[in-house]
């Protein structure tokens, strides 16, 4: 669908400048700059990233199976760290193999539907991992803030109806900006100086500057970015009030997903709407990298029922102290 559209596009400008006596070089592929430097600090990044996402991929594979075969986290709170986990193995794999093959590459270029797919998948697996992030505060602030109501409103049926609203959302939030983006022109040069397909870098190298479609797409973003950000902001304000009002440990270790997960991930996230390329490279590279690879770490390393149920799965058994 994209090759036709920017087919289309291209051919009609041609068409256009031609009349004009103008000759313009269309952009059918991009450069994706990666990771500056020499050949050896480039080999260093291609092992640390893949090594990462080797990791990423295994834990939060681990969870995944441990929510599915364990009947004992066969619990609303589970469900939705299992379809997180699943998320995010999916999430890391729309950039990173891009990612370490034009590391590899002299040309690192990307084509013109790939960068637009990549561009989709990446935004989209991102919009459904907030929305799935405001779930899971929205599952603890219920069993921490409201405990007798609790199962009463999260049964299974709500449960499904909520993971099935993260997925199907994230997927429709993008569509829009994606098809204004992809039937602009691009003149040249093609140039991304970043590791990813970004609405930020790639404006700049439209023929023809358009604020209206960008004043779209940044607005699309900011409350893809703001809205669970804030929803996730007041579960966790209420959430703190209620468990420094608990005297044993046990309502902290609920909220420790929030406190070293979510608040910090989101934060990162409201880098994304400026422009400062340093900024954003670092940030994206931090939430698309290294923030998956510490989901299984807090979940399965700081969760007892997790290790257990890992262990179970595994048939490691488990020692009782």
């Amino acid at each position: 669908m994209f090759i036709t559209i920017h087919s289309l596009i291209a051919s009609v400008s041609l068409t256009a400048l031609g009349s004009q006596n103008t000759t313009t070089h269309f952009v059918t592929e991009f450069v994706l700059l990666g990771f500056p430097g020499p050949r050896e600090m480039q080999n260093f990044f291609f092992s640390l990233i893949l090594v990462v996402y080797l990791l990423t991929l295994l834990g939060n594979g681990a969870i995944v199976c441990a929510v599915k075969w364990d009947r004992q986290l066969h619990t609303p709170m589970y469900l939705f760290l299992g379809n997180f986990a699943f998320l995010e193995m999916w999430y890391v794999s729309t950039t990173i193999p891009n990612m370490l093959a034009n590391i590899l590459s002299d040309t690192k270029t990307i084509s013109f539907t790939g960068c637009f797919l990549q561009f989709y998948f990446f935004f989209s697996l991102g919009t459904a991992e907030c929305f799935f992030l405001s779930v899971m505060a929205y599952d603890r602030y219920l069993a921490i803030c409201r405990p007798l109501h609790y199962p009463s409103i999260m049964t299974g049926k709500f449960c499904l109806i909520l993971v099935c609203v993260c997925w199907v959302s994230g997927f429709l939030c993008h569509p829009v900006s994606i098809v204004l983006i992809s039937q602009l022109s691009f003149c040249g040069p093609n140039i991304i100086d970043h590791f990813v397909c970004d609405p930020g870098p790639l404006f700049p190298l439209v023929c023809i500057p358009v604020p209206s479609t960008e004043l779209i797409c940044y607005t699309v973003t900011s409350i893809n970015i703001f809205g669970p950000f804030l929803f996730i902001l007041g579960s966790y304000i209420l959430v703190l009030r209620a468990v420094f009002r608990v005297p044993s440990g046990a309502g902290r270790t609920n909220t420790l997903f929030i406190q070293i997960f979510i608040i910090p991930h989101l934060s990162l996230r409201l880098f994304e709407i400026f422009k400062q390329c340093d900024i954003v490279f670092f940030v994206t590279l931090v939430y698309s990298v290294v923030t998956p690879l510490l989901n299984p770490l807090i979940y399965s390393l700081r969760n007892k029922d997790m290790k257990d149920a890992l262990r179970r799965v595994l048939g490691l058994g488990i020692n009782q102290n």
